[in-house]
């Protein structure tokens, strides 16, 4: 297998690139990879070592950024039927919906647009003051193929959904949200919140106003990505926020600051 060294070198090498996505670790690392491979050469001649670590590195292939329960999705694409600025011109508000489902690459497709993860750095499709990433993208599945309804929070680290509450919530969403009963017709709601805290350790008071400007971001990408699968959609902000997330079962913290519900539009006089 080669010198116990060769080994750790290697390791170290392995885990970091795993860890970052890159094979060149920054200057502030190298001090703790060099610690740790001093620290790690006392135990390789046992081999026991290397062996929980393949273990491990076998597991962090399989899952990375994904836990038991997690529910892959299929890969989002880079191209599609139409350019940046026929969106644009194209894109209405839609509040009327066919029954049709959706996909599991739509949704999957939809939720990248507005939080997925772009570079081994982390870096998201959306912009983000400070790269502090405040928002966390939760979905209210209605009709989706191969999916349960229910709601659903999205791991842009993973591309993954992580189940959160059983059910069809519409609803009672579309109550709360002064009985926009439209929104019962969406095939899946796009719920957006943010965790101001994670951007005020750095922004202090201009943290809440950074937070909103990255929800706005975030939805328009949504919205834009709808018109490229030939979907509908519109943005809704007259909602009590503690309200939808008590109904939503999300965690302390998390405060809803935008819905965007979308699924197939009715034919016809549907956008304004």
């Amino acid at each position: 297998m080669g010198d116990p060294i060769d080994r750790v070198d290697l390791l170290c090498v392995i885990i970091w690139t795993g860890f970052t996505g890159s094979i060149e670790p920054q200057k502030w690392v190298r001090p703790i990879l060099i610690r740790s491979r001093m620290e790690a050469r006392r135990f390789m001649a046992n081999g026991w070592l290397m062996a929980l670590a393949t273990v491990w590195l076998i597991g962090a292939a399989a899952g990375t950024a994904r836990s038991d329960g997690d529910i892959a999705l299929p890969d989002p694409r880079l191209s599609g039927p139409l350019s940046l600025e026929e969106t644009l011109a194209t894109r209405r508000s839609v509040r009327r919906f066919t029954a049709a489902p959706l996909t599991l690459s739509d949704l999957g497709q939809m939720l990248w647009a507005a939080q997925g993860v772009t570079d081994p750095r982390g870096r998201r499709t959306a912009p983000s003051a400070g790269a502090l990433y405040p928002l966390e993208l939760y979905v209210m599945a209605a009709r989706v193929r191969g999916l349960a309804p229910g709601v659903y929070r999205y791991r842009a680290d993973g591309h993954a959904l992580v189940p959160v509450a059983a059910g069809d919530r519409a609803p009672a969403v579309a109550a709360a949200a002064f009985n926009q009963d439209w929104m019962r017709e969406a095939a899946a709601i796009a719920v957006f919140t943010g965790v101001v805290a994670r951007t005020a350790r750095k922004y202090r008071r201009r943290a809440e106003f950074y937070v909103h400007a990255e929800v706005g971001h975030a939805a328009m990408n949504l919205s834009l990505q709808a018109l490229g699968l030939g979907l509908g959609s519109t943005m809704v902000g007259g909602f009590p926020p503690a309200r939808i997330g008590e109904i939503l079962g999300l965690p302390e913290g998390h405060e809803p600051m935008l819905m965007v519900p979308f699924g197939h539009p009715r034919p016809g006089k549907n956008r304004r």
